[in-house]
């Protein structure tokens, strides 16, 4: 092998010293630029990837990519497994002299979930170039990492459209775009790294191509020429911007295009393709061209977008126009399409220009834009070509649903709902929206969903993926709808994920009100605040006489606490003749409250009962200079309407009662939501430190019935009193400890452990702090968890009150948690220490089977809950309460190899796709005969679920006896 090695080594070494006798030609061998990208085989849940890796050669040199019967031209992936990848041809790449392109691709499957770093690399980079040492005798290395989590569903690697290999001019802004595409609809982020030699290893002495090593009028080197020289990448676009190169020769660089993908609100990346990129700088006395394309838009699925891209160039140079997009490849013919295709150069005075079409349709629809990447090229007539990028992006959003009719069931207090069958059949839900009142609205171009300010609420989701559902009865979640009060609708249809999106929302459907057949509560007013003195007044309509509840009506009035709580405190004795109330010695300053009114005939037989209102409730937040406010109540009325939009705010002074109270300011909720912020802007004098300011709110609000309802409704909150923040965060928290320490030993019986067992919790305790001051300037806590011992946090749950938290629905029980406290202010601390909570894996292989066919011990198997394998498994087998306790848990994957007495393989077994880490081995060799009875030995290479890498992996290594 080091004779191999140094053949390879010999040749390299020859040819640099023919390249350094030609003048240190910048065309050295070997490898330019490349990158790996994964596609999945087979659809979800197969573990089965096409892997690919490109790169791009210097076609000059007689090294070809691969073939290195040395084992140096490896591909890794990830998962324990190399090879060695064959010599490859090399196809030269049109537009470059002396760079060719070349790939190799594999099918490789993976035993389970996993992190897999697929790497690929080859000894030698091309000579000569500039901003890293000795790039001939530096290691070419690219990255791709593929994560197999069913949690975050299936997922492919972002593919690339644009080759990694350009040139560029001194002097003039150089610009590159990768032309990246997601096949799964996951957002794209995009990081400038450096180039690796290594997993992990950086090349020696990188700098990145604007360094002032590689300028003598560094201060003025940009285009412009007026400032130094800039090299960044843009984070979304992925355009590489170099303003402007300085010397010539050959630079390489690095980037990452990482995957990120929102599941239930929370974005996670997903993996990541690691590019290297080569850009080759010329003399030339040439300007770059410039693109004219439109601005980004969405377009609704099922219409067609048209447009024109105009190119021009300053010297009148002739130009070519060329557009990268997934959109070209969905399908054949592809519904998008650019004229002239193919390319071909144009005059630039007039403008050159590219015709654009898209017809869309249903299966376009998704959340993230489509992004198109023009590119336009100048054709000078010596040296390099110019381009310029820019990109496009389009957003192509579902058709708005379209209602069929809304009826009310006065009897059940119910709306019935009716919609035509949705248009896109790829849509999974029909999302049902209400509130109370119409608010008439139109959406903007790109505005798909339920925008907030409107005030719906989301009260039922309907499948209609391959489910033509058509209606809905709304019964407010049976309970009926509130008499007295008018409803308006609309629908939003939503896509599956992971490419998701959303529809246009519909146009309001409204029905009612309906009769006031029932008390119809109108007021939740806090009075007086205090703490046991605090006072609310109640007032509701009386229901209209009808004839089968003869008046006069008498009421009973109930309270719960909180908006949610049961009320099953009357606060008053008897019945009440009268339709409003004060109710008192309440809690008013601490706690928000709720009532409903039951109204009885003159032959006390109930008629009805009102809708549950809440008081409303404020909370004020200190900040630097300013007070936020905030409010909310839980009400059968719309506290957003378009005709009384603006809630009114008061403020006092410390200690201030009602009547001191001062009208400063309103705000319109429908477009500010139902926050304030004071920063003194209503008399323009700011606040003060160490004052206290006290307020309160005056919200407004209707049932959409103004002829049989007084609008508005107008009711107070308590009075809340706040100082001006700081900017000091709170005392470190000590780390939190378990609930229970994991004691492996005696596993089952601590946590009361099954083997089926596949949801898991844990729970995290942690101490207020003991110093006084540290302890009053916490309000709350946030809950940090990572999975991996030593990796980075993120945020699990913000606002914890307690001095616990409970993580359930795990997978297992491995993560590591950080506390970090946070106070009034919003300041948070330094996170505390972590405390990881561990699994304890277990994974135990018999010394014995018969594969008789007596169903008793018929398999080897590692010990489970089915089988328990050794002398006790087996379905017929006798089963042992220790035997269930030693089965298989927190297993990852398992590669099982069985040899015979002479050290010959017989025998192989990975788990992964529908085989187990039980194992499962019937007797028979690789070649399916059945083996000799006899005693043969074995290596188990076991991953384990756990926090800590270190401790991920075992290999046990054992004999078992096959009986006949």
């Amino acid at each position: 092998m080091r004779v191999i090695l140094l053949k390879k080594s010999i040749l390299v070494f020859f040819l640099a010293i023919i390249v350094a006798g030609v003048g240190n030609s910048v065309y050295a061998t070997h490898l330019r630029a490349g990158e790996i990208t994964v596609k999945r085989i087979g659809g979800c849940p197969s573990l089965t990837f096409e892997i690919t890796v490109t790169v791009y050669t210097n076609t000059d040199s007689p090294v070809r990519f691969g073939g290195d019967s040395g084992f140096e031209d490896v591909l890794d992936f990830g998962d324990g497994t190399r090879i060695q990848i064959p010599e490859q041809p090399n196809t030269p790449l049109a537009g470059f002299d002396g760079v060719g392109k070349a790939f190799f691709k594999i099918q490789h499957t993976y035993g389970g979930p996993g992190k897999y770093l697929i790497n690929y690399r080859e000894p030698n980079r091309n000579g000569g170039v500039l901003n890293m040492d000795n790039s001939l005798n530096t290691r070419f290395y690219l990255e791709t990492l593929l994560d197999i989590d069913p949690f975050k569903g299936c997922n492919d690697s972002p593919v690339l459209l644009i080759p990694p290999v350009d040139q560029a001019c001194p002097g003039a802004a150089f610009m590159h775009n990768p032309g990246a595409y997601d096949p799964n609809g996951d957002s794209l982020s995009f990081e400038m790294v450096v180039p690796y030699s290594d997993v992990n290893l950086t090349v020696v002495n990188y700098r990145d191509p604007n360094h002032p090593a590689f300028y003598s009028n560094y201060n003025t080197a940009n285009e412009a020429g007026n400032g130094p020289p800039t090299f960044a990448i843009d984070p979304i676009t992925g355009t590489i911007t170099w303003d402007s190169p300085g010397a010539t020769g050959e630079y390489n660089i690095a980037f990452v295009i990482k995957e990120w993908r929102q599941i239930r609100g929370i974005w996670y990346q997903i993996g990541f393709v690691r590019r290297d990129m080569q850009i080759i700088v010329e003399d030339c006395d040439n300007k770059r061209p410039d693109l004219e394309i439109p601005q980004d838009t969405c377009v609704e699925a099922g219409t067609q977008l048209k447009a024109i891209i105009y190119g021009t160039d300053p010297e009148n140079r002739s130009v070519e126009i060329q557009p990268y997009s997934e959109i070209f490849a969905m399908g054949f013919p592809s519904p998008a399409t650019y004229s002239p295709n193919p390319v071909v150069p144009q005059p630039s005075n007039p403008p050159a220009e590219l015709e654009f079409e898209w017809n869309t349709d249903c299966d376009h629809v998704r959340t993230q834009p489509y992004q198109v990447v023009f590119k336009i090229t100048d054709n000078p007539v010596n040296g390099p070509k110019l381009v310029t990028f820019k990109t496009w992006n389009i957003t192509v959003v579902a058709p708005a649903p379209i209602w069929d009719a809304a009826s009310l069931d006065l009897a059940t207090r119910s709306t019935q709902l009716q919609w035509d069958p949705y248009v896109c059949d790829n849509a999974e839900k029909m999302q049902i929206w209400r509130r109370v009142d119409s608010f008439d609205y139109d959406p903007e171009n790109c505005e798909t969903g339920m925008p907030e300010f409107m005030g719906y609420s989301l009260i039922s989701e309907v499948n209609i993926l391959n489910n033509p559902v058509t209606s809905y009865t709304d019964t407010n979640g049976g309970k009926g709808l509130a008499a007295g009060a008018r409803y308006c609708y609309r629908l939003v249809a939503i896509f599956p994920l992971p490419r998701g999106g959303e529809s246009y929302m519909s146009e309001e459907i409204c029905v009612g009100p309906f009769d006031v057949d029932a008390p119809v509560i109108t007021k939740v007013s806090v009075d007086k605040t205090g703490i046991d003195d605090g006072e609310i007044a109640v007032e509701w309509v009386a229901p209209f006489e009808a004839a089968s509840f003869p008046p006069p009506y008498s009421y009973e009035v109930w309270r719960g606490v909180g908006f949610t709580g049961a009320p099953t405190t009357k606060i008053h004795t008897g019945r009440l003749s009268t339709t409003s109330i004060t109710d008192t010695g309440l809690n008013t300053q601490v706690q928000s409250y709720n009532y409903y009114v039951i109204a009885f005939d003159n032959n006390n037989i109930v008629v009805d009962t009102s809708a549950v209102a809440s008081s409303v409730w404020l909370d004020a937040k200190p900040g630097l200079n300013e007070i936020a406010l905030s409010w909310e109540a839980l009400v059968p009325w719309s506290n957003r309407s378009q005709e009384y939009p603006r809630h009114l705010i008061y403020r006092g002074p410390p200690g201030a009662s009602e009547g001191d109270m001062v009208l400063i300011d309103s705000v319109d909720v429908n477009i500010n939501g139902f926050v304030y912020v004071d920063a003194g802007q209503w008399n323009g004098e700011p606040l003060l430190e160490n004052t206290e300011y006290c307020y309160r709110v005056m919200t407004r609000g209707v049932y959409g019935n103004s002829s049989e309802i007084d609008e508005p409704l107008e009711n107070f909150s308590q009075i809340v009193c706040e100082s001006l923040g700081d900017e000091e965060p709170p005392c470190k928290p000590e780390p939190p400890i378990p609930n229970e320490p994991l004691a492996c030993d005696d596993y089952e019986d601590a946590l009361n452990f099954t083997c089926s067992q596949n949801i898991f919790s844990n729970q995290i305790n942690w101490n207020r702090p003991a110093d006084l001051a540290c302890l009053n300037d916490i309000v709350s806590y946030n809950v940090y968890v990572s999975s991996v011992k030593g990796g980075s946090f993120v945020l699990l749950q913000t606002n914890v009150r307690d001095t616990f938290y409970i993580d359930a629905n795990l997978p297992s029980f491995a993560r590591c948690y950080k506390i970090g406290a946070v106070d009034r202010s919003g300041n948070e601390s330094e996170l505390s220490d972590a405390m990881c909570i561990d699994n304890c894996p277990y994974y135990e292989l018999p010394n014995v089977f018969s594969p008789n066919g007596d169903d008793c011990n018929d398999t080897f198997s590692a010990y489970n809950e089915a089988t328990n394998g050794g002398e006790t498994g087996g379905v017929a087998c006798q089963i042992s309460e220790d035997d269930k306790k030693r089965c298989a848990r927190f297993v990852r994957s398992v590669r099982f190899r069985v040899y015979n007495r002479w050290g010959k393989q017989v025998y192989t077994y990975q788990s992964g796709g529908e085989r187990t880490i039980y194992i499962e081995w019937d007797g028979r060799g690789d070649n399916g005969k059945e083996l000799a009875a006899g005693v043969y030995y074995y290596v188990a290479d076991v991953v384990f679920e756990v926090v800590d890498p270190a401790k991920s992996e075992k290999t046990i290594k054992g004999w078992v006896q096959l009986l006949r």
